[in-house]
Parts: structure tokens; C-alpha cells; sequence
């Protein structure tokens, strides 16, 4: 076990145990749609988090992708229009 490690073990009790660490990644797992198609197979953590951050990345794209449509579709519809003015009031 590494100094780091073990000075952190020694320090206090608010330091968050293997054990709570392993079920946040599980916890985590469960809520990646990938990983609810594999039947519960555990991955190693590095996988976990490493398709964690793909998931976010493909979501970051994807609010990117929809508000440029919203902003295209508000810019092409008729500014006084009942359509425009409820989706207007949704994004403030």
C-alpha cells in the first residue's frame, strides 16, 4: 500500500473506504445505459468511469446538437407566433 494511502487511512474517518468507493462505481455502472445491456457483469472501475465520461460527452453533444435546432427553429418561426412565446417562456 502506498504512503499516500495509508497516511489517508490514518487521518480521520471521513475519509470515504474502499467499500464506499466500490459501491459509488457500482451505483454509478447501473445508471449507464450500456451497462444495463450486459445483465449486471461488473466492469473494472476504470472501465466504469471511463464509460462515464463518454456517456457525458455523447449528452454534452447532444443538448448542443437540440438547443442549435431550438435556436434555428425560434429563428426561422414567426417571433409573435403563441408557439414561440410558450417555448421562449420554458427556456427563461
Amino acid at each position: 500500500m502506498s504512503s499516500r494511502r495509508s497516511r489517508s487511512r490514518q487521518s480521520g474517518s471521513s475519509r470515504i473506504t474502499d467499500e464506499q468507493i466500490s459501491d459509488l462505481v457500482s451505483k454509478l455502472q447501473d445508471l449507464l445505459p450500456e451497462a444495463r445491456l450486459r445483465n449486471n457483469d461488473r466492469m473494472p472501475s476504470s472501465r466504469v468511469l471511463q464509460e462515464t465520461c463518454n456517456y457525458i460527452r455523447s449528452l454534452h453533444r447532444e443538448v448542443d446538437d437540440l438547443s442549435e435546432r431550438l435556436s434555428e427553429l425560434l429563428a426561422t418561426s414567426d417571433m409573435s407566433s403563441a408557439q414561440a412565446a410558450i417555448i421562449r417562456s420554458l427556456l427563461m
